[in-house]
């Protein structure tokens, strides 16, 4: 498949993974969840449909679904890298600036660790 059909398919993917992430954080956060607590949340509940999504469309070869263990523990260990970095991101934006900033960065965050996320997976997670 190629680089663009498969970024193009990420990226959709990947849209409606922030939006339930990002959606789940602000909501958990409104009624007073701690950063991280619902970060966390959000981020396992993006990081299971887009697993599942991108391993059965994006990533898969002619049939094969391009899931199982190995895909992934691989996968696990860049959404656990990816998670501390957003994490701690969003902590120090919150301690820094406020909530509610940290609900306008949240997207920006989750975008820039999407492009990793789409390399990391091609040559990585998926492979």
């Amino acid at each position: 498949m190629s680089l663009f059909r498969q970024g193009s398919q990420f990226m959709m993917i990947g849209a409606l993974q922030l939006a339930v992430d990002c959606g789940i954080f602000i909501a958990a956060t409104a009624a007073g969840m701690p950063t991280v607590a619902a970060n966390l949340l959000g981020r396992i509940s993006g990081a299971v449909l887009g697993f599942w999504l991108n391993g059965r469309y994006t990533f898969a070869h002619q049939g094969d679904a391009r899931l199982g263990w190995e895909r992934f523990r691989r996968f696990a260990l860049m959404w656990l890298a990816l998670t501390l970095i957003s994490t701690w991101l969003l902590s120090n934006t919150v301690h820094l600036l406020g909530l509610r900033q940290a609900w306008l960065a949240k997207p920006l965050i989750e975008g820039c660790l999407a492009i990793m996320s789409f390399f990391l997976g091609r040559q990585v997670v998926y492979r």
